[in-house]
């Protein structure tokens, strides 16, 4: 957690990693653990959990806190550590708070309260309960109006900003490029944000965002971790090219819903004992596998390898 108390530290490629199960729905704890020594190894800038990659609706809460346990000693404070802690519920976001920053976590991911549709306020109440309940630990919103059905207006995200020492950023999973430059104007340029949204990842470096949390991670790490690193140093050329490279991994990932698709990429590649999803999600279709090889052909060569990091490799 050496992370916490600077969290401007959290940039970069922040990779939303998949939760592995084996081929009876059971947790892979071993599998995580060796997905979070990959993505190390293949330069990732950060780790993230319990996003919507992480299928956290599918998970008791011991289960989550779990998880995040084993994910804080595999990464063993060597990047910045953002887990996932939010719920339908305040209660259950409160306890899985808890236990992330026990765990050590350097900051968490709460996402807006889905299906319920609050209004402004009611999210302000929200994410005001959450950081002045753990005035220590930085808080970072996630915004994904996709799944949730409700959209954290710029306007409520300054105001957090404003009320709240350790309200830090946001994760903004909308298409809406506005949004993203809105909320930038109005909080200034020291809020942290990142992109949700694969392809609009490269474009938010340009409004002064601090990084990306984007599924590609899951696949193609280093090339993540590239783009950031080639517009840190000025490169845009090579940043626009792993950006345009990495279109058809993109397309892969939601070729059937995510994390379906990239599960069975791990698979395939011996990163994953098994690529299960648990209910109500279900692992590729017939016709959604030959979708999904022929976009893995295409993007070929920005995966990254995973030699020493195979199923039984190490």
């Amino acid at each position: 957690m050496r992370f916490r108390s600077d969290p401007r530290q959290i940039r970069g490629s922040i990779a939303p990693l998949m939760t592995p199960f084996t081929a009876d729905g059971e947790l892979d704890h071993a599998g995580l653990a060796n997905l979070v020594h990959w993505q190390l190894a293949s330069g990732t800038h950060g780790i993230s959990l319990g996003g919507s990659t992480g299928e956290p609706g599918a998970q008791t809460l011991d289960e989550r806190a779990e998880a995040i346990r084993v994910v804080a000693q595999a990464v063993a404070d060597r990047v910045p550590f953002v887990p996932g802690t939010g719920s339908a519920k305040l209660d259950e976001t409160l306890e899985l708070t808890a236990a992330a920053r026990e765990a050590g976590a350097d900051a968490v991911l709460v996402i807006t309260p889905y299906y319920a549709r609050p209004t402004q306020e009611a999210l302000y109440t929200w994410y005001s309960t959450v950081a002045r309940s753990f005035p220590d630990l930085p808080v970072i919103a996630y915004n994904v109006p996709s799944r949730t059905a409700v959209d954290l207006a710029p306007e409520t995200v300054a105001r957090l900003y404003a009320d709240l020492e350790n309200f830090v950023g946001i994760k903004e999973t909308t298409k809406d490029f506005e949004h993203f430059s809105r909320v930038l104007h109005l909080c200034g340029r020291d809020l942290l944000v990142w992109s949700g949204i694969e392809l609009l990842c490269l474009p938010l470096l340009a409004l002064g965002g601090a990084g990306f949390v984007s599924a590609t991670a899951n696949i193609a790490p280093a090339a993540c971790a590239q783009l950031y690193e080639a517009w840190q140093a000025g490169d845009l050329e090579r940043a626009r090219e792993l950006h345009y490279g990495l279109h058809p991994l993109v397309d892969l990932l939601f070729v059937e819903t995510n994390p379906a698709p990239g599960k069975w990429v791990l698979q395939q590649r011996g990163l994953l004992a098994s690529g299960f999803v648990r209910p109500p999600l279900i692992t590729p279709t017939e016709p959604g596998r030959q979708r999904i090889t022929t976009l893995l052909a295409q993007g070929e060569q920005y995966l990254t390898p995973v030699d020493g990091f195979t199923v039984g490799g190490n």
